[in-house]
């Protein structure tokens, strides 16, 4: 058994699903079902009862899960844990950042770094929230900032931000208007941002919109944001992101592009910092978390 058929293992006990198992773990599923099936035969005992409609774990998964948990998470302590035993002084750490983040919580991520600057080095890495929350799970970053919701069991997190979402629509269709109705955009397409951005948050917010009518989508591969703007100004799609002009996301709006607030849909994102448990609670990282749980006390809303 390799330390990777544990964390095969855990992404599906976690998911119960095993496409989005793969696509945490960037992988296809196919091969992600065979070493699940060696990591069985090798064990002598099924770990999931799966067919075409439903993953759930056997008596003999749900009895490995908390071990799987308590090995993954000692291999991946083991950076910090040898740092903190040899003593060393001022470290560099990262804290993840996802795109778009808004300029106020940036400035509180300042703050947190001048706060801790005579203990931590506090440096940003930018990324995906999948791939930032992977990340923190395994050590390579103290901290991030993701989109939500994001469950993950070894995590804490620590809600820091709340930004109200307006409809991306081509600006010379709705000339003149204040806000849009989802039944004004039926006739367009939706398209969501690039693959790999906000997962969860985006998964669950085309459910609603298919339930509430609107049925139409685009999906995008190979392109980022500006590939989605560049639909929307042809007049082809609408999208859904931040409304707050401030936001960093506006800088990839085209010259036909404008951003509205729905008068019959209320979504929101909502960010958190994360970071691991066993790193805060008299770990390497607990004056740190201490540092941020103060600067990052009250959530913002715009």
């Amino acid at each position: 058994m390799e330390m990777l058929h544990l964390r095969y293992f855990l992404a599906v006990a976690e998911e119960l699903n095993f496409a989005a198992a793969a696509r945490r773990l960037h992988m296809a599923a196919s091969p992600l079902s065979q070493r699940i099936k060696d990591l069985e035969h090798e064990l002598g005992q099924r770990l999931f009862d799966r067919d075409t409609h439903h993953v759930a774990l056997t008596p003999a998964g749900a009895a490995l899960l908390p071990m799987a948990r308590e090995v993954l998470e000692r291999v991946n302590s083991i950076p910090w844990r040898l740092r903190e035993a040899t003593g060393q002084g001022r470290g560099t750490v990262f804290l993840g950042l996802p795109s778009g983040v808004h300029p106020d919580l940036r400035e509180r991520v300042n703050e947190l770094a001048g706060r801790v600057r005579e203990r931590f080095e506090l440096k940003r890495w930018p990324g995906a929230t999948p791939d930032l929350v992977t990340a923190v799970r395994e050590g390579k970053l103290a901290l991030t900032l993701a989109r939500l919701p994001v469950a993950d069991p070894a995590l804490e997190q620590l809600p820091v931000m709340s930004e109200r979402l307006g409809a991306v629509v081509p600006a010379d269709a709705f000339a003149g208007r204040e806000s849009v109705t989802l039944a004004e955009l039926a006739d367009l397409s939706y398209v969501a941002g690039p693959a790999g951005e906000m997962l969860g948050y985006f998964e669950r917010l085309d459910g609603e919109l298919a339930e509430l009518g609107v049925k139409k989508r685009i999906r995008l591969t190979g392109a980022g944001y500006g590939g989605v703007s560049e639909l929307i100004s042809e007049g082809l799609a609408f999208g859904i992101s931040m409304l707050d002009s401030r936001s960093p996301m506006h800088g990839y709006k085209l010259a036909n592009v404008a951003v509205l607030p729905f008068a019959d849909f209320h979504p929101r994102l909502d960010t958190g910092l994360l970071w691991r448990h066993d790193r805060a609670h008299g770990g390497d990282l607990d004056e740190l978390i201490s540092a941020a749980r103060e600067v990052f006390a009250e959530p913002l809303e715009v």
